[in-house]
């Protein structure tokens, strides 16, 4: 196995995957910022309409809630569609995700149990998928989120007869 070019016969190395999500996944996370968020803000804004004695704390809340949504909407989503980075190799799943907290992962194909293309509904609506790739790792799956819905059932294809044909017991 190979991680890459200039890799050691056998080696796997953690190293920046080499494409991009989709645009298509900064309106997927607005989305689901607004699907959280909303609601709490919208449920603060109705309490403070009807309920006068408590108007001082709400006011603290609708802040809270407006300034959250705010954030989730105009900076979250962009900061991480500059950082979700994905890959696939013959021999490897890479995966870069996160915005506060940045996570890298590789997952050797010979320890890959199951691999699925998952669709939520907002994902269904942009025609987006997650990748899901489910390892023999006590850390969990490998998920790449913001795939287009053919990329990630192709990839899914792909990967599964790869693993399928490379030795290794998954465990």
């Amino acid at each position: 196995m190979t991680g890459g070019a200039g890799d050691a016969p056998g080696t796997l190395t953690l190293r920046p995957p080499r494409h991009r999500v989709e645009r298509r996944a900064v309106a997927w996370w607005m989305l689901q910022s607004l699907v959280l968020t909303g609601p709490l803000l919208a449920g603060a804004v109705t309490a403070y309409a009807l309920w006068t004695p408590a108007r001082p704390w709400l006011a603290v809340l609708i802040a809270g809630a407006a300034a959250l949504l705010l954030a989730g909407v105009l900076v979250e989503p962009l900061w991480r569609y500059r950082v979700h980075r994905w890959e696939t190799t013959d021999d490897a799943v890479y995966a870069l995700t996160g915005w506060l907290v940045r996570e890298w992962r590789v997952a050797p194909l010979s320890r890959v149990q199951t691999v699925d293309a998952v669709q939520g509904p907002l994902e269904q609506l942009l025609g987006l998928s997650t990748l899901r790739v489910t390892t023999a790792s006590s850390r969990g799956a490998v998920d790449i989120g913001g795939l287009d819905r053919e990329t990630a059932a192709r990839t899914a294809e792909r990967l599964s007869r790869i693993a399928q044909a490379t030795p290794g017991d998954a465990t």
